[in-house]
Protein backbone atom coordinates (compact mmCIF):
# COMPACT_ATOMS: atom_id res chain seq x y z
CA UNK A 1 0.00 0.00 0.00
CA UNK A 2 2.56 2.02 0.92
CA UNK A 3 4.40 1.79 -2.72
CA UNK A 4 1.17 2.55 -4.37
CA UNK A 5 0.77 5.71 -1.97
CA UNK A 6 4.54 6.95 -2.96
CA UNK A 7 3.46 6.31 -6.94
CA UNK A 8 0.15 8.09 -6.26
CA UNK A 9 -1.82 5.18 -7.18
CA UNK A 10 -3.32 5.38 -4.04
CA UNK A 11 -3.76 8.33 -1.37
CA UNK A 12 -5.02 8.40 2.30
CA UNK A 13 -7.47 11.19 3.33
CA UNK A 14 -7.62 13.14 6.39
CA UNK A 15 -9.24 10.09 8.26
CA UNK A 16 -6.48 7.65 7.38
CA UNK A 17 -9.22 6.04 4.30
CA UNK A 18 -7.78 5.02 1.26
CA UNK A 19 -9.13 5.78 -2.07
CA UNK A 20 -7.82 5.72 -5.45
CA UNK A 21 -5.50 8.64 -6.87
CA UNK A 22 -5.54 10.12 -10.29
CA UNK A 23 -2.76 8.49 -11.29
CA UNK A 24 -4.37 5.43 -11.01
CA UNK A 25 -6.92 6.90 -14.14
CA UNK A 26 -3.76 7.86 -16.43
CA UNK A 27 -2.84 4.10 -15.92
CA UNK A 28 -5.97 3.08 -17.35
CA UNK A 29 -5.55 4.75 -20.21
CA UNK A 30 -3.16 3.08 -21.98
CA UNK A 31 -4.75 0.03 -21.15
CA UNK A 32 -5.19 -2.19 -24.31
CA UNK A 33 -5.26 1.59 -25.85
CA UNK A 34 -4.63 0.23 -29.68
CA UNK A 35 -7.65 -2.08 -28.91
CA UNK A 36 -9.91 0.98 -27.69
CA UNK A 37 -8.94 3.20 -30.18
CA UNK A 38 -9.72 1.22 -32.71
CA UNK A 39 -13.16 -0.41 -31.31
CA UNK A 40 -14.33 3.10 -30.26
CA UNK A 41 -15.68 3.84 -34.07
CA UNK A 42 -17.21 0.26 -34.35
CA UNK A 43 -18.97 -0.04 -31.40
CA UNK A 44 -20.58 3.94 -32.15
CA UNK A 45 -21.34 3.15 -34.88
CA UNK A 46 -23.35 -0.31 -33.96
CA UNK A 47 -24.68 1.97 -30.61
CA UNK A 48 -26.16 3.79 -32.75
CA UNK A 49 -27.75 1.98 -35.42
CA UNK A 50 -28.96 -1.00 -32.41
CA UNK A 51 -29.90 1.95 -30.36
CA UNK A 52 -28.06 -0.27 -27.69
CA UNK A 53 -25.28 0.47 -25.57
CA UNK A 54 -22.23 -1.14 -27.39
CA UNK A 55 -18.78 -2.41 -25.21
CA UNK A 56 -15.99 -4.34 -25.33
CA UNK A 57 -15.43 -7.35 -23.13
CA UNK A 58 -12.21 -9.29 -22.11
CA UNK A 59 -11.31 -11.99 -19.99
CA UNK A 60 -8.91 -11.56 -16.87
CA UNK A 61 -8.44 -14.14 -14.63
CA UNK A 62 -12.28 -15.62 -13.64
CA UNK A 63 -13.67 -12.84 -15.12
CA UNK A 64 -14.68 -10.93 -17.69
CA UNK A 65 -14.18 -7.49 -17.79
CA UNK A 66 -15.89 -4.35 -19.67
CA UNK A 67 -12.80 -2.61 -21.25
CA UNK A 68 -14.82 0.51 -23.09
CA UNK A 69 -18.67 0.96 -23.77
CA UNK A 70 -20.53 3.76 -26.00
CA UNK A 71 -24.21 4.21 -25.33
CA UNK A 72 -26.03 5.44 -28.39
CA UNK A 73 -26.38 8.98 -29.60
CA UNK A 74 -30.41 9.21 -30.05
CA UNK A 75 -31.67 6.53 -27.79
CA UNK A 76 -34.84 7.76 -25.72
CA UNK A 77 -33.22 5.50 -22.60
CA UNK A 78 -29.98 3.38 -22.76
CA UNK A 79 -28.70 1.23 -20.33
CA UNK A 80 -24.82 2.26 -18.70
CA UNK A 81 -21.95 -0.51 -18.78
CA UNK A 82 -19.21 1.22 -17.24
CA UNK A 83 -15.71 0.28 -18.39
CA UNK A 84 -13.93 -1.74 -15.18
CA UNK A 85 -17.51 -3.92 -14.53
CA UNK A 86 -16.72 -7.55 -14.15
CA UNK A 87 -18.99 -10.70 -14.06
CA UNK A 88 -18.03 -13.97 -13.85
CA UNK A 89 -16.58 -16.08 -16.68
CA UNK A 90 -19.23 -17.77 -19.01
CA UNK A 91 -21.64 -16.34 -17.75
CA UNK A 92 -23.35 -13.45 -19.71
CA UNK A 93 -23.44 -13.18 -23.13
CA UNK A 94 -19.98 -11.58 -23.40
CA UNK A 95 -18.68 -14.59 -20.86
CA UNK A 96 -20.58 -17.06 -23.67
CA UNK A 97 -19.38 -15.63 -26.46
CA UNK A 98 -16.13 -15.25 -24.93
CA UNK A 99 -15.87 -18.82 -24.05
CA UNK A 100 -17.55 -20.19 -27.53
CA UNK A 101 -14.02 -19.22 -29.37
CA UNK A 102 -11.19 -20.95 -27.12
CA UNK A 103 -10.86 -24.47 -26.29
CA UNK A 104 -12.48 -25.99 -23.18
CA UNK A 105 -9.08 -26.82 -21.93
CA UNK A 106 -8.20 -22.92 -21.56
CA UNK A 107 -11.13 -21.46 -19.47
CA UNK A 108 -10.27 -20.22 -16.35
CA UNK A 109 -13.22 -22.64 -14.70
CA UNK A 110 -15.11 -25.86 -15.59
CA UNK A 111 -18.45 -25.21 -16.53
CA UNK A 112 -21.81 -26.51 -15.41
CA UNK A 113 -23.30 -28.65 -18.01
CA UNK A 114 -26.25 -26.59 -18.69
CA UNK A 115 -24.02 -23.69 -19.41
CA UNK A 116 -21.38 -25.82 -21.47
CA UNK A 117 -24.28 -26.38 -23.81
CA UNK A 118 -25.67 -22.96 -23.64
CA UNK A 119 -22.04 -22.20 -25.21
CA UNK A 120 -21.67 -25.06 -27.81
CA UNK A 121 -25.26 -23.39 -28.87
CA UNK A 122 -23.49 -19.94 -29.25
CA UNK A 123 -20.01 -21.59 -30.95
CA UNK A 124 -22.65 -23.00 -33.57
CA UNK A 125 -24.81 -19.73 -34.02
CA UNK A 126 -21.54 -17.64 -33.80
CA UNK A 127 -22.90 -15.44 -31.01
CA UNK A 128 -24.26 -15.80 -27.41
CA UNK A 129 -27.41 -14.44 -25.61
CA UNK A 130 -28.68 -13.57 -22.62
CA UNK A 131 -31.31 -12.67 -19.88
CA UNK A 132 -31.73 -11.72 -16.18
CA UNK A 133 -27.78 -13.61 -16.30
CA UNK A 134 -25.38 -10.76 -14.64
CA UNK A 135 -28.50 -7.87 -14.52
CA UNK A 136 -31.74 -8.88 -13.68
CA UNK A 137 -34.24 -7.92 -16.79
CA UNK A 138 -31.22 -6.78 -18.93
CA UNK A 139 -30.67 -8.64 -21.97
CA UNK A 140 -27.15 -9.05 -23.98
CA UNK A 141 -26.33 -10.42 -27.39
CA UNK A 142 -22.43 -11.07 -27.81
CA UNK A 143 -20.48 -11.92 -30.95
CA UNK A 144 -16.66 -13.33 -30.35
CA UNK A 145 -13.46 -10.89 -31.53
CA UNK A 146 -10.54 -13.16 -31.81
CA UNK A 147 -7.51 -10.77 -31.36
CA UNK A 148 -4.25 -10.87 -33.14
CA UNK A 149 -2.28 -11.18 -29.31
CA UNK A 150 -4.38 -14.77 -29.28
CA UNK A 151 -6.25 -13.60 -26.57
CA UNK A 152 -10.61 -13.14 -26.93
CA UNK A 153 -12.50 -10.53 -26.67
CA UNK A 154 -16.18 -10.32 -27.36
CA UNK A 155 -18.36 -7.17 -28.72
CA UNK A 156 -21.51 -6.93 -27.23
CA UNK A 157 -25.03 -4.90 -26.59
CA UNK A 158 -26.87 -4.85 -23.61
CA UNK A 159 -29.94 -3.03 -23.43
CA UNK A 160 -34.01 -3.60 -21.78
CA UNK A 161 -36.24 -4.96 -24.60
CA UNK A 162 -35.86 -5.03 -28.62
CA UNK A 163 -38.35 -6.16 -31.71
CA UNK A 164 -34.92 -6.81 -33.26
CA UNK A 165 -34.35 -10.26 -33.35
CA UNK A 166 -31.03 -11.78 -31.83
CA UNK A 167 -29.81 -13.24 -35.80
CA UNK A 168 -30.14 -9.20 -36.54
CA UNK A 169 -28.33 -7.61 -33.75
CA UNK A 170 -25.76 -10.50 -34.06
CA UNK A 171 -25.11 -9.64 -37.70
CA UNK A 172 -24.88 -5.89 -36.74
CA UNK A 173 -21.99 -7.11 -34.18
CA UNK A 174 -20.06 -9.39 -36.23
CA UNK A 175 -19.39 -6.78 -38.79
CA UNK A 176 -18.06 -4.37 -35.90
CA UNK A 177 -16.05 -7.27 -34.68
CA UNK A 178 -14.54 -7.93 -38.08
CA UNK A 179 -13.62 -4.39 -38.75
CA UNK A 180 -11.96 -3.91 -35.24
CA UNK A 181 -9.92 -7.23 -36.32
CA UNK A 182 -8.81 -5.57 -39.78
CA UNK A 183 -8.04 -2.41 -38.02
CA UNK A 184 -5.72 -4.60 -35.73
CA UNK A 185 -3.93 -6.33 -38.78
CA UNK A 186 -5.46 -9.51 -37.73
Amino acid sequence: LRTLEHHRLAVRDGAGRITLGARLAALAAGVAHDLRAEALPELTSAANALGMTCFLALLDGDDIVTLTSVEPRHAVASVAQRPGSRHPFAVGAPGKAIAAAVPERRWPHPVDAPRTAEIALARDRGFATSHDEVIPGLRSVAVPLPLPSGQTAAVAVVYVSSARAHEEIAEQLTAAAQSIRRALGG
